[in-house]
């Protein structure tokens, strides 16, 4: 199937490692261009070298999203420098899983504010395209109570919420709004990995409540992300999409 991303502007947060590197790399390939961000530089040059090999156009940043003056920046140049933006994907989260106010505070700026930042930055060029898309990474802790921190389930909700109303509220302007939920996803170097080496119990247990018999892989739930901002996705929005392996038991109706 061509997915239309051949030549679009695709901006991606948090996209050097697990599902952004995976959301940027997938675009890469299906010809998109393609700008990304990152807190730590070495992680940036590397990811940055290899999408260039794919032969497109590829931007990198070091910033932290949660610096609205840094974020808008990278919006802003990345938009200059291609010539516009047809699709912004919001996927950076603290990943804060304690119980205490700081989590909250940083999951706030991070998961929640940066999503809106970012759309709100993109918005006059979102609304030049005639591809125009926004996806955020939520989680399936939106959908259900689980061992993950409360702020972060709490935020991932409301990322839910408010990808829905952006959907409605654009829908004149051809501008789709789309999340998706991945369930417990294993990647070297990222959370579970970090679980599995220092509370092997707690991720056995983890993989226990997959009736798959195992997590996620980063590539699975990008396929999933790219496809719903592509241009063959033209009449989704305003859907959350589960990639879990069945993972949540309520039946999303």
């Amino acid at each position: 199937m061509d997915l239309g991303l051949k030549g679009k502007k695709v901006l991606v947060t948090g996209g050097t490692r697990g599902i952004g590197r995976c959301c940027a790399e997938t675009f890469a390939a299906e010809g998109a261009n393609i700008a990304i961000c990152a807190r730590h530089p070495d992680e940036v040059d590397e990811t940055v070298g290899a999408l260039k090999r794919e032969g497109v156009k590829v931007l990198g940043k070091v910033l932290d999203v949660s610096e609205k003056a840094a974020l808008e920046e990278y919006v802003t140049s990345s938009a200059e420098t291609f010539g516009g933006l047809d699709i912004i994907v919001a996927n950076t989260s603290a990943l804060a899983m304690t119980d205490d106010e700081e989590a909250w505070r940083i999951s706030y700026e991070t998961d929640l504010m940066h999503t809106v930042r970012l759309v709100n930055a993109a918005m006059p060029w979102l609304e030049r395209s005639d591809a125009a898309s926004i996806t955020a990474v939520s989680s399936v802790s939106a959908r259900e109570s689980d061992a993950s921190g409360p702020a972060y389930g709490a935020f991932k909700a409301a990322l839910v919420n408010y990808m829905h109303g952006l959907a409605v509220k654009l829908a004149g302007k051809n501008i789709r709004a789309n999340c998706v939920s991945p369930g417990n996803t294993y990647f070297e170097g990222g959370i579970w990995q970090k679980v599995e080496m220092e509370m092997p119990d707690v991720f056995a247990n983890a993989l226990s409540l997959n009736p798959t018999g195992r997590m996620a892989r980063p590539e699975e739930i990008a396929r999933g992300v790219v496809f719903l901002a592509s241009p063959a996705s033209s009449f989704t929005t305003g859907t959350n999409l589960v990639i879990d392996g069945a993972l949540t038991r309520g039946v999303q109706l």
